[in-house]
């Protein structure tokens, strides 16, 4: 799980460098068309089985909508929106939500610990965004506020993982989900797609950003950070976002040259301290 938050850490850099040639939602479409292509050759070579019994794909078609569709979606146009940097940080706040997703639908307990720092990261969140603020940029803050959905939606997808049978391959259960997503948003990325300047695809750093997103970022880490929630706890399991933002906001600062205030650097440490309050408690 800290691998997958590390390569979503990164995610976040290549995705804003991307995202100035395609549109969000094309970006989401390409990302998981090629990474189904990988995780359809994983379990080919693993031989892996690709049965699902009929009364969990209700629950596999959540986590595709919810997490793979909605949430990846709200982080792409939250980005492009945004900052990178916004992007890796504020999508880390997911830990805190998953306490109160894991309260409410696995029923595990809520400690005075867990409420501070579900408190504290929501605070966070509004600290970076500048809800309100008379320094807050109207377009950063509409990104802030889609990030903060996309962290809901991520964190409720997390949840939704621990309830699927441990008996299923995590492969096969990413790859279903992933397909589900690719279905539900194709009729609108196609669109966007066929948009997408044909010129585009002679830039290397086009290519290899898409490759990185499909291959890496989604058929890798997705399997790595699902395989992860089903040895621990919901609210636990999140803590290894703390990788996410430290990642995401120092290749940001090296690579794309940008740079902190200091209602961000507050609102960081905010949403870094509610981490550190739930990793104390285990």
């Amino acid at each position: 799980m800290a691998l997958a938050a590390s390569i979503w850490g990164g995610m976040y850099v290549v995705s804003k460098i991307v995202l100035v040639t395609i549109q969000p939602l094309a970006l989401v479409w390409l990302r998981y068309v090629t990474a189904l292509v990988t995780l359809a050759v994983a379990a080919l070579v693993s031989k892996q089985s690709w049965r699902i019994h009929r009364r969990d794909l209700p629950l596999v078609a959540g986590i595709g909508i919810i997490g793979y569709a909605g949430s990846i979606w709200a982080q792409f146009l939250g980005t492009k929106l945004s900052t990178a940097q916004m992007g890796a940080v504020i999508t880390s706040a997911t830990p805190a939500f998953m306490v109160v997703f894991g309260r409410i639908i696995l029923h595990e307990k809520i400690s005075v610990r867990k409420s501070l720092a579900v408190s504290l990261a929501t605070i966070g969140v509004v600290l970076i965004i500048g809800l309100g603020t008379a320094h807050a940029n109207r377009v950063d803050e509409l990104g802030g506020l889609v990030l903060a959905v996309a962290a809901l939606t991520w964190a409720l997808m997390s949840v939704l993982v621990k309830r699927v049978p441990r008996n299923y391959s995590q492969i096969t259960i990413t790859f279903y989900a992933i397909l589900i997503a690719a279905i539900v948003i194709t009729p609108a990325a196609i669109r966007q797609v066929a948009k997408i300047p044909a010129e585009a695809w002679l830039y290397p750093g086009i290519i290899s950003g898409v490759l990185y997103l499909g291959v890496i970022s989604t058929a890798g880490a997705f399997f790595l950070w699902n395989k992860g929630l089903q040895s621990v706890e919901a609210s636990s399991g999140g803590l290894y976002f703390f990788f996410q933002p430290l990642v995401g906001t120092i290749l940001a600062w090296v690579i794309l040259g940008e740079m902190v205030n200091w209602s961000f650097g507050l609102g960081a440490l905010l949403i870094l301290g509610s981490v550190f309050l739930i990793l104390r408690e285990f």
